[in-house]
């Protein structure tokens, strides 16, 4: 490609098409609009959505109901039966865990949850945990440190 070869993509420059301007050009005497009717008077549109009298889908479709929070945090899940894979007096992060291919990414705040049983101790560095999660993780001889969620900007 050298810079006397440059053009444009092919039917991205297309020609307006003048209507109204002879049978042979294709688009004469009603130009595209059809014989009579309410579409081939000038001032013709129909509301968006219009569907001809009947009622319109948006108004066909239930309402939606209840509340979506803006602000609502997304936690990544964890189990505890997910943390035995990790060595004895390991220390558990979310790094640590996308690294494992248990959280999708180190950027969500990790929450971890008593599912399953743990066999080993270790430490465990989370956002939220529930207290089932807390307790059972002490009983194993390990221990859970809560961290600061990363604040986010107001939208």
């Amino acid at each position: 490609m050298k810079l006397h070869e440059l053009k444009p993509a092919a039917g991205s420059r297309t020609k307006r098409t003048r209507v109204g301007r002879g049978i042979s050009a294709g688009q004469g005497k009603t130009s595209g609009r059809g014989q009579k009717g309410q579409g081939s008077r000038q001032s013709s549109s129909v509301p968006k959505g219009f569907e001809g009298g009947q009622m319109k889908a948006s108004m066909r479709l239930p309402k939606l109901r209840g509340f979506h929070n803006r602000f609502r945090k997304e936690y990544a899940v964890v189990n505890l039966s997910k943390l035995n894979r990790f060595p004895k007096d390991a220390i558990v992060d979310g790094a640590a865990l996308a690294a494992a291919g248990l959280v999708s990414g180190a950027d969500k705040p990790v929450k971890l949850l008593a599912a399953g049983h743990i066999k080993v101790a270790i430490q465990v560095r989370v956002h939220r945990a529930s207290a089932a999660a807390q307790q059972a993780v002490g009983a194993a001889g390990g221990r859970v440190d809560l961290l600061e969620a990363p604040e986010e900007p107001q939208a």
